[in-house]
């Protein structure tokens, strides 16, 4: 008896789907995970992460009911559509973590981030960075003879264009929050 010389895929007709149906695409999604306040919950939740090589791109945590005793962990992280669906199931599957929702496949969401930004600068440098900030309707928390520090709220890419602008101008330091994401509507 001969084998069969049929190419894997190559025939539509087949009784099996012999081709892959795996997307190579790498899509980035904010998920938020309600857990429960206690010892030893974020570090099982990041170490599903780094045991499995998955990057985390923004991490923010904070307590949201403190009766419930209750966490929110908002983590912006990037994979292929299967890779997601694996994170959201294995979140889900820690004990201390009561509610995971991907917050870009549920619909319209609210993101936001806050950044300090130091700019250094004298003259004509320090003129355009204060304008610049009016218009990114950043707000001067700090101010010395050789220095700003800006504050800015919003989504992740007006902060990264009002950064790049500022680096000519003289940006020393940036620090970020991360990102905070609520679903929109009811």
């Amino acid at each position: 008896m001969s084998a069969l010389k049929i190419k894997k895929g190559s025939s539509k007709h087949s009784a099996y789907n012999l081709r892959p149906n795996f997307s190579d695409v790498q899509e980035t999604h904010t998920v938020a995970v309600l857990v429960e306040n206690e010892p030893g919950v974020l570090a099982r939740v990041i170490g599903l992460f780094s045991g499995r090589g998955y990057n985390i791109d923004s991490l923010t945590v904070a307590e949201v009911d403190h009766e419930g005793h209750l966490s929110r962990i908002t983590i912006v992280t990037s994979g292929t559509p299967q890779v997601i669906e694996q994170i959201k199931a294995q979140l889900g599957r820690i004990v201390s973590v009561r509610e995971v929702h991907d917050l870009t496949v549920e619909g319209k969401s609210v993101e936001r981030e806050l950044a300090l930004l130091k700019v250094a600068g004298s003259g004509d440098k320090r003129v355009e960075a204060l304008r610049l900030a009016d218009i990114f309707r950043a707000h001067v928390v700090d101010s010395t003879l050789e220095s700003f520090v800006f504050q800015l709220t919003g989504t992740p890419d007006k902060i990264d264009a009002f950064a790049d602008l500022m680096r000519p101008l003289g940006l020393t330091e940036v620090a970020r929050t991360g990102v905070a994401a609520l679903a929109r509507g009811i």
